[in-house]
């Protein structure tokens, strides 16, 4: 089992930056790939973006290209999403995703195909 915890959401006004963090636990972290996810209210979570285990793949949905950045820091366990230029449309529950990384780019935006969970951190953009 590998328990997920985000921290860092918050309220923000539009073009203004947040840094959300997730903390994991109960497993090697190096072995596992991460990823954000997000979801608003009345839609369905979407993939933000993906880091493999050493760090050498990073992925990004077109919305953020550009203006997220995600890292991961495997001495603290811990992956982070920086989110500059945020804009109102990137509302919404934010949630830390962690998968073995055996299986490569397969499924990597498919939330399906992802195996542990946070519960989750609101970002809200005020315009």
């Amino acid at each position: 089992q590998v328990q997920l915890v985000e921290s860092g959401g918050g309220l923000v006004q539009a073009g203004g930056s947040l840094r959300l963090s997730c903390a994991a636990s109960g497993r090697t972290f190096s072995d596992y790939a991460m990823a954000w996810f997000r979801q608003a209210p009345g839609k369905e979570r979407e993939f933000v973006a993906a880091i493999r285990r050493s760090g050498d793949g990073i992925y990004y949905a077109d919305s953020v290209k550009g203006r997220f950045t995600i890292s991961r820091d495997n001495a603290k366990n811990t992956v982070y999403l920086q989110m500059n230029s945020l804009k109102p449309e990137d509302t919404a529950v934010y949630y830390c995703a962690a998968r073995f990384d055996y299986i490569g780019t397969y499924g990597l935006q498919t939330p399906g195909q992802w195996v542990y969970w946070g519960q989750g951190t609101q970002v809200t953009v005020s315009s």
